[in-house]
């Protein structure tokens, strides 16, 4: 209880982001943080306990929740998002773009936009592309139809191994949370450990 109660404090108090946005200014300052390219996905998995959606208007319907990253070149996730399984994986492209947090570690103005941005075949709408491009981001989005092993792969797989670090926390891999902005709180101190464990590995 006293470990849910320090959860539930640094959570309400809005810590959750601010260790991880200090990590990534670091990784900026060493180098190893590639914006320019940035990959998104979603991984589904069981919500045990049901629990809200973040807005807290829904309950997470069909036992099922979705994580969404958002990664940088390496994998490095800059931001994550918490939804009900039955959300459309396109709904968090934009609200992933706008938590990007402003990256320092280096001079001049912080980078918070990508170049260009990948994503797979379930965020293959064109009004997300138009959106995309008025935010200076090139999207590089999969359409439907064309064959598997056309290219985007190549850089998209690094979310892939995100998912697998993410899912390295024994906490995350079912929602056991009731409350999302908990989820949402132990989401955020892995990404934080992950890019705590890449400056790490730089030394």
């Amino acid at each position: 209880m006293t470990a849910w109660r320090r959860l539930r404090d640094w959570t309400e108090a809005g810590v959750g982001p601010r260790p991880q946005e200090v990590l990534l200014a670091e990784l900026r300052r060493d180098g190893l943080l590639e914006m320019d390219d940035a990959a998104i996905d979603a991984s589904h998995g069981r919500a045990l306990k049901g629990g809200l959606t973040p807005d807290l208007r829904r309950q997470v319907e069909h036992g099922r929740a979705a994580n969404h990253p958002i990664v940088d070149r390496n994998g490095a996730p800059l931001a994550v998002s918490l939804t009900s399984g039955n959300r459309h994986d396109v709904t968090q492209l934009m609200p992933l773009l706008d938590a990007m947090p402003r990256i320092r570690g280096l001079r001049g103005r912080p980078r918070h936009r990508p170049r260009r941005l990948f994503a797979d075949r379930g965020h293959d709408f064109d009004k997300y592309r138009r959106l995309s491009r008025a935010r200076g981001i090139t999207p590089k989005i999969a359409r439907r139809g064309t064959p598997h092993g056309f290219g985007l792969g190549k850089t998209r797989w690094v979310v892939e191994r995100t998912f697998a670090w993410l899912h390295q926390f024994k906490r995350l891999r079912i929602r056991y949370e009731i409350r999302a902005d908990l989820h949402l709180g132990l989401l955020q101190l892995a990404c934080s450990i992950i890019c705590l464990r890449r400056l790490k590995t730089s030394f």
